[in-house]
């Protein structure tokens, strides 16, 4: 029966015997816990900022009359040429409304649903602003504000104004940043636009909105959805969009067939929208992980050679421990004990390390015009890294000291005594 106690005291003693070395590899393990935890931490907490600064303004699913030609064209309704490969040249699309018909019940339809958070109206139309004789072509988007501040956090993108001072002002327009720079213009102003029709409108600019993405800021602006009807000279129950927000995104992708299958409207979900940034994002979490892990693997190494040569120091030890009547195993839990005392000290310092590293970056000003709503780096604090962390450190230094506890384990102690 293995007298854990005594096998702990001797292995205590022999790590303060070398307190040097031991310090060096719990160090060693410390640096590598606490690398890895600042690294992931401020790297997956980066993909986040990125993620969300995509995906907050994405809805998991946009419904819209996509204009694409038709799948049948005339020639496949006559009869004689059935059974025989038709080639039809230059095809035009098919001419489509850019309108959702029964949007109103189909919106209530989808508002009804479980899965389901939001489906809000949207008009969009492209409209040229109009600086003296320039005119700069971009996009007009019509809304219910309040409604996307609620379901979009729209609201953390006006960085001038407020979402009430637009529903309150019935021909007020977020201009966004890119557009009113260009032509000089800031809050209280008044901006020209025109539709492709050739009309000409006069809107106040009650708030400036930034995306920080320049190219969306240099064209886009929002307006009441009642202002873009009479814009448009369209009625109340005009509709070109539906922005969807779904209670769990995983449902994105089936909902959306659902919906393109019964109304037979386009349905683009967030993942296709986005799939090639998502790739983007799962590219650099591979390299932050691979990287992290690798820290852990170069600090294991470290406690296997420290722990190797304190088996060759510690010959003279072994045997007369042997020669006393402990066993090969006793032997082999001893320097096994050695190794996860390092492991733990180390491990535990380590987190502590990574946590204050990553609390220090957190406060770290970031300031940026490009990102008006960040004003720190960015860190993700999940508590899943740290229990991988204290994982890791204690499984690698369990495999770093298990061959040195295996040699020391096999050590004959007639040989060690009669070889001096």
């Amino acid at each position: 029966m293995t007298n854990w106690p005594v096998i702990l005291g001797i292995a205590k003693t022999h790590l303060k015997s070398k307190f040097r070395q031991t310090a060096i590899a719990a160090l060693g393990v410390t640096f590598g816990i606490g690398s890895y935890i600042t690294l992931v931490s401020f790297m997956t907490g980066l993909n986040k900022m990125l993620d969300d600064l995509i995906l907050n303004q994405t809805p998991h699913i946009q419904i819209y009359n996509e204009i694409e030609p038709s799948a049948i064209q005339p020639v496949g309704f006559y009869e004689e040429f059935q059974g025989y490969t038709n080639v039809v040249h230059s095809i035009k699309p098919r001419q489509v409304q850019k309108k959702i018909y029964n949007a109103t019940p189909m919106m209530a339809y989808l508002n009804n649903d479980p899965d389901v958070k939001a489906a809000l109206p949207q008009v969009k139309t492209q409209i040229f602003y109009i600086s003296g004789a320039i005119e700069i072509g971009g996009n007009l988007t019509g809304f219910d504000i309040l409604e996307e501040v609620e379901n979009f956090n729209f609201g953390d993108y006006i960085v001038a104004g407020t979402a009430n001072d637009l529903k309150n002002t019935e021909n007020g327009i977020l201009l966004g940043i890119g557009i009113a720079r260009k032509m000089s213009l800031d809050i209280g102003d008044r901006v020209q636009i025109t539709t492709v029709k050739g009309e000409v409108f006069p809107l106040k600019i009650v708030g400036i909105y930034q995306s920080g993405i320049a190219e969306l800021d240099n064209i886009q602006s929002f307006s009441n959805l009642k202002t873009v009807q009479k814009i448009l000279g369209e009625p109340n129950n005009y509709i070109t969009n539906i922005n969807v927000k779904l209670h769990n995104i995983d449902n994105a992708i089936p909902m959306a067939r659902e919906i393109e299958k019964k109304f037979n409207l386009t349905a683009m979900d967030i993942q296709t929208a986005n799939a090639q940034f998502e790739t983007g994002t799962q590219v650099r979490n591979l390299i932050t992980y691979a990287v992290s892990i690798t820290l852990l693997i170069v600090a294991g190494f470290g406690i296997y050679n420290i722990l190797n040569m304190l088996i060759y120091e510690k010959m003279n030890d072994i045997a007369i421990l042997k020669a006393t009547g402990f066993s090969g195993r006793d032997v082999q839990y001893i320097f096994l004990s050695q190794a996860m005392i390092i492991g733990i000290i180390g491990g535990v310092l380590g987190l502590l390390l990574g946590f204050t590293l990553s609390y220090v970056i957190d406060g770290i000003p970031f300031e940026t015009e490009s990102l008006p709503t960040i004003s720190t780096y960015p860190v993700n604090f999940e508590i899943g890294y740290y229990f991988f962390g204290i994982a890791f450190a204690l499984i690698s230094t369990f495999f770093a000291g298990y061959l040195p506890s295996l040699k020391a384990k096999r050590i004959d102690p007639v040989h060690i005594i009669t070889g001096q």
